[in-house]
């Protein structure tokens, strides 16, 4: 009787399940990304020189959009809400917080009444520092101040 042996032994990688489990992750990211924004989409207004507020990316920030039409979003949560509530709900999400800055997006055609309202709303609530949230404007997009040149003078 012979004594069979066994087969070599395959030193290749399977790659196989690796590629299928990255595609999957893939799409879960792909999936997932666009929820990860916070608070109401705007189209914010533009500035040359804003000041960065790191604090506004934080998970426990209070965020308020005031959109086009003038329609009030709370975050976290993201729900609506009227301006004349806004008092006492901000209060609310405010107890027990050390930095009690409310962030305030709106979009660049919504009526300034609008976001008045919202700032009005948050001092009633004892609100006293405010963040207005914009977008920055791309240094290749900028205008360069207009020279003047000064007229010749008249003889």
């Amino acid at each position: 009787m012979q004594k069979k042996k066994a087969p070599p032994v395959v030193a290749d990688i399977n790659v196989t399940p690796m590629v299928d489990v990255m595609l999957v992750l893939l799409i879960i990211f792909m999936v997932i990304t666009p929820m990860l924004t916070k608070g109401q989409q705007v189209e914010e207004v533009r500035a040359h020189n804003p000041i960065a507020m790191q604090a506004a990316d934080k998970e426990d920030a209070i965020l308020i959009a005031v959109t086009r039409p003038g329609t009030v979003f709370l975050s976290p949560g993201n729900k609506q809400v009227s301006p004349e509530d806004l008092p006492g709900k901000v209060r609310d999400l405010l107890t027990n917080k050390l930095d009690k800055t409310v962030f305030i997006k709106a979009d660049k055609r919504a009526k300034y009444e609008a976001v008045e309202d919202v700032i009005d709303n948050l001092r009633a609530a004892g609100v006293d520092q405010l963040g207005l949230l914009t977008e920055v404007i791309p240094a290749e997009a900028r205008v360069p101040a207009a020279s003047v040149t000064p007229a010749a003078p008249a003889k």
